[in-house]
């Protein structure tokens, strides 16, 4: 198991583009929900932050979109997409294949598969509004729920939940679990990004 500190520090020292991480990790959830679910006729939602949890989201929607049906909701700020994560935005904003949508024209029950990458190994303090409210219906929702690295609104440090948390059915995280996700082992893929380094479970 790993802590969110000796993450970042791995990811920076590793040698690698965070723009490399973060199409490492995308591609992985791809290849993931391939092998486990099979993505042939599947509708899928992706619900995504400007964090770098939601670029890992946009890789994703990039590569699953030649095999389903894919939606994406940006629910972040584009001013406050860091280079890697607005390149990847710029990526799909565009992509026939995928449908950018608003939070007013979601019916969450349309969906095969949702995918959260909203919140990652950066929360911290309550979740407000609108996000609280929307991370509480996606957790409700009948789809297959999945998170990327971290369930958002759980502290990866500490398993404390927040106002709001997704509750997921699988868990793919990235390079190692974290420490406050114990819990949701039985849950988890961990997914290979590359890194060479500290891991432990």
């Amino acid at each position: 198991m790993i802590s969110t500190h000796e993450m970042r520090a791995l990811e920076d020292n590793c040698g690698i583009p965070k723009v490399i991480l973060m199409e490492n990790a995308g591609k992985a959830v791809y290849n993931i929900l391939n092998e486990k679910l099979g993505l042939k006729d599947k509708k899928i939602l992706i619900v995504a932050y400007h964090g770098n949890n939601g670029g890992d989201g946009f890789v994703a929607a990039r590569h699953l979109c030649d095999d389903a049906e894919v939606d994406v909701l940006f629910v972040g700020d584009e001013k406050k997409l860091k280079a890697e994560t607005l390149a990847n935005f710029r990526k799909i904003e565009n992509n026939e294949k995928i449908q950018m949508l608003s939070l007013e024209a979601i019916d969450f029950s349309d969906y095969d598969i949702v995918i959260d990458a909203i919140f990652g190994t950066g929360i911290a303090g309550e979740i407000k509004d609108p996000l609280a409210t929307l991370i509480s219906k996606l957790s409700k929702a009948k789809s297959f729920k999945v998170s990327v690295d971290v369930p958002s609104g759980i502290n990866p440090d500490t398993g404390e939940k927040a106002n709001a948390y997704f509750e997921p059915d699988l868990l793919i995280t990235m390079h190692d679990i974290k420490n406050g996700l114990e819990a949701y082992r039985n849950k988890t893929i961990v997914a290979d990004i590359g890194i060479k380094g500290l891991k432990s479970s």
